[in-house]
């Protein structure tokens, strides 16, 4: 190592011992104050707070590829779940010390607790060691101290921020002459000490711990480098290590502590993570705002303003240079007026307010979201350690082109292009091994089988997800198929393998298929509950309809679906009976589910499979006739007959009528009414256009019983409420006109425009134009297609 011209040019700062370094963690003025000490003092070796099995992933800094925020990470080699961070961004004191040690030739090296230690530490305080920072969970007010030591001190000093408090007392104060490298550490150090004072360890024992080892690597480093050295930890620290503790009494500490197999490695990290609100402990408010102090060369007010300026017109917010100018004004004079040296976060965002967002919060989330937080994330270089899954993942990633972003973001996929389907299959496949980094959503182009829309962002701790997967395989479509063959053997429903192979099929798993279909019919053997079989249909319907897009061979698994049609077709009319209102509505849910399955399993071309929807007709018509079957049901029997003309309307109206007969119970009839219209099926404009069925339910609703219609109406109410507002307004004209007026629907509605008995010709004609504009009609064939059009809409 180049440390021979180092201790030549040593500078001052080790006359009372090493240079102890208490900083603030993501803090940007503690990290100028760091490199501005190292550049006076140069020690012989620079020691920083974190993991020592770390000392060995300290070069990787320098690579060209390590952009932060990143993070170390350990966890257990046999138990990957159980894991630590150490997070560092650009503007964090110990990333500056690594880059300064890096850049001088000087040794670097970590003196905090093993993370062997760390990890083995008693499962009561697994959510502090995820914290990376260590900081104990106390249940009394030295929780805010311990969390952040110069939070207490900027309360004390009356400043809300504790880094605006840094700013303002260390690097903006007026000093005379050359300014002192040393002297905020030096300040720093005694505030600390008194607060020790104050608060002791916090009655915790894991500092008392961590300290002691710290102690230990200090002493060894002295012994090696003499006092040029230099130590960058929490300045909660400072005074532990700075006091007078024999060497036996800190072994002892350290003596019989549990231990852990544990691998380390650097992974990416987002500002969003290191946020406060994430959880964790040593978090920051406003980690974008403080990147941006890190890296802006001068005028720091100014560059914000403009930044804020570009992100708000890029979403079409009117914001010219003159907002940007009086809003660094505006900043500048509240700064003056509060007291304070430069003007901060909160003077700049007070100025946004004001004068970009017009006094609005709606646009200042949005600045908060993107700018204050931010959503960078960090890359680290390839030669890092990973598991064979990680790097297997890294390859597909760059490969299908799907870079992870901390941004969330959707991302449309059209299955028929071969690259969309391997991002879908990788998608997928993570998402069976619990790497959640996509989560599919509702497509707003389109609904067909070949098309996915993913809301995508990767989040730091899918790098341990990662890990623990990698038990199963070192390539994501080998352990995605181990992983899906040991789900199938350990469900515990017939649900739960039918939502398995239809994710298998999805992620394009036919490996494990065999494997489980083989769990899916012996479930299906065993299984006797027709509301599981209903539950267990749809998802095998539709993994044949992803088997068609995607060119997977679903013979199988078409032969299991529809024996499960048969026993559901078998068990449910029995399965009906003496059903309370719970299991009525469940059962109805059900009943839908089932319909819509059989629709789809009959399309198919399978010969043995082409009367399946006759047999579901009669399983209906069963339904709808019984009387022990629940009204809700019932009902909703009848409508689905009707809706696939498998029942007249006739006949619809004929059963309508016993169901709401004087003899019927009102909470029955309601039942059955919820059950036909209701449910978001299409009922409101069904009783719009066939004033029979709404004169039997007006003749019946008007006929309940007063003492009854308080318990109907609940019902009544919730199965119109569900209909557009629309539909209700005309339906309670057509009851306002009442039985001799309605005549029919369309007639009924005579008086409103759109609602004639015959053709409007005036105003189909005004239409013409507009439809001939979107279609692109040339106007050659203008009075041809006016008169095709005009033929459509008579």
């Amino acid at each position: 190592m180049a440390t021979a011209g180092v201790e030549g040019d040593r500078g001052a700062g080790f006359e009372a011992g090493p240079l102890l370094l208490g900083v603030r963690h993501h803090g940007p003025g503690s990290a100028r104050a760091v490199r501005g000490a190292l550049e006076a003092a140069r020690p012989r070796v620079v020691l920083i707070e974190g993991p020592p099995e770390a000392d060995a992933l300290i070069p990787l800094a320098a690579e060209e590829d390590m952009r932060p925020p990143v993070a170390l990470l350990a966890h257990a080699v046999d138990e990957p779940g159980r894991s630590a961070f150490w997070p560092m961004a650009e503007f964090s004191p110990e990333w500056v010390a690594i880059r300064w040690a890096l850049e001088q030739g000087v040794p670097a090296r970590f003196i905090d607790l093993p993370a062997t230690h760390t990890l083995a530490w008693e499962r009561g305080a697994e959510e502090e060691a995820d914290s990376g920072e260590g900081v104990p969970v106390l249940d009394d007010v030295r929780v805010d101290v311990r969390v952040d030591p110069l939070a207490a001190l900027a309360d004390a000093a009356g400043y809300d921020d504790a880094e605006r408090w840094w700013e303002d007392v260390v690097e903006h104060r007026a000093a005379a002459g050359e300014r002192d490298a040393f002297a905020p550490f030096v300040v720093l150090e005694e505030a600390m000490g008194a607060l020790r004072e104050a608060y002791g360890s916090g009655g915790h024992d894991r500092d008392l711990v961590r300290e002691a080892y710290m102690r230990l690597q200090v002493r060894a480093a002295r012994r090696e480098f003499g006092d040029a050295v230099a130590v960058v930890c929490g300045a909660w620290h400072v005074p532990a290590l700075r006091r007078k503790v024999a060497v036996a009494a800190d072994r002892a500490l350290l003596k019989g502590l549990p231990k852990v197999k544990a691998d380390m490695t650097w992974v990416p990290w987002t500002y969003r993570r290191l946020s406060r609100f994430s959880g964790y402990g040593a978090g920051i408010d406003s980690p974008g705002w403080y990147g941006h102090l890190f890296a802006a060369p001068d005028r720091p007010v100014e560059r914000w303003m403009t930044r804020v300026a570009g992100l708000l017109r890029a979403e079409d917010r009117i914001v010219s240079s003159a907002h940007v100018i009086e809003a660094v004004r505006l900043a500048e004079t509240l700064a003056t007026m509060r007291g304070r040296p430069l003007a901060g976060l909160s003077e700049t965002t007070d100025a946004v307010r004001a004068v970009m967002c017009e006094g609005s919060d709606v646009p200042l989330a949005l600045v908060r979201d993107r700018l204050v937080v931010g959503d960078v994330l960090g890359e680290v270089p390839r030669t890092a350690p990973a598991v064979p899954l990680q790097r297997d993942l890294d390859r597909l990633q760059r490969r299908l082109r799907l870079k992870p972003e901390a941004r969330e973001r959707e991302v449309e996929l059209d299955l028929r292009k071969e690259t969309d389907a391997e991002r879908s299959r990788l998608l997928h496949r993570l998402r069976l091994l619990g790497v959640g980094w996509g989560e599919p959503v509702v497509s707003r182009g389109s609904t067909g089988t070949f098309r996915e829309t993913w809301r995508l962002r990767w989040e730091p701790e899918l790098s341990v997800r990662v890990a623990e997967a990698g038990v199963w395989g070192t390539t994501v479509p080998a352990a995605a198929t181990a992983k899906a063959e040991a789900d199938a053997v350990a469900a515990r429903g017939l649900a739960e393998v039918t939502a398995l192979a239809e994710q298998c099929l999805l992620a394009g798993l036919s490996g494990a298929l065999p494997a489980v279909m083989q769990a899916l019919a012996d479930r299906a053997a065993l299984d006797t509950d027709v509301g599981h079989l209903a539950q267990a249909l749809p998802a095998l319907v539709r993994s044949l309809r992803y088997g068609d897009v995607r060119g997977t061979d679903t013979g199988a698994l078409g032969e299991v679906a529809e024996g499960l049609a048969e026993r559901v077709f078998v068990g449910l009319p029995p399965a009906c009976a003496a059903l309370d209102a719970d299991a009525a509505e469940e059962t109805r849910g059900h009943v839908d589910a089932v319909h819509t399955a059989v629709g789809l399993l009959g399309d198919t071309s399978a010969p043995h499979q082409s009367d399946l929807r006759g047999r579901w007709r009669a399983v209906l018509r069963v339904l709808s006739g019984r009387d022990s079957v629940p009204g809700v049901v019932r009902g909703r029997a009848v409508r689905l007959l009707l809706d696939d003309e498998g029942l007249g309307q006739e006949e619809a109206a004929r059963l309508m009528g016993l169901a709401l007969s004087p003899g019927a119970a009102p909470g029955d009839a309601a039942a059955w009414i919820e059950g036909f219209v209701g449910g978001g099926s299409g009922g409101g404009m069904l009783l719009v256009h066939d004033e029979r069925l709404l004169g039997l339910v007006d003749a019946w609703l008007t006929g309940v019983p007063a003492e009854a219609f308080t318990d109907v109406l609940p019902l009544l109410r919730r199965t119109f409420s569900a209909y557009e507002p629309g539909v209700r307004r005309t339906l309670g004209e057509l009851v306002r006109r009442g039985p001799g007026e309605r005549g029919s629907a369309v007639g009924a509605a005579a008086g409103i425009p759109g609602f004639a008995p015959e053709l409007d010709a005036d105003r189909a004609d005004a239409v013409l134009p507009v439809v001939r504009s979107l279609l692109g009609l040339d106007g050659d064939r203008e009075q041809a297609e006016d008169n095709n059009l005009a033929g459509v809409a008579g």
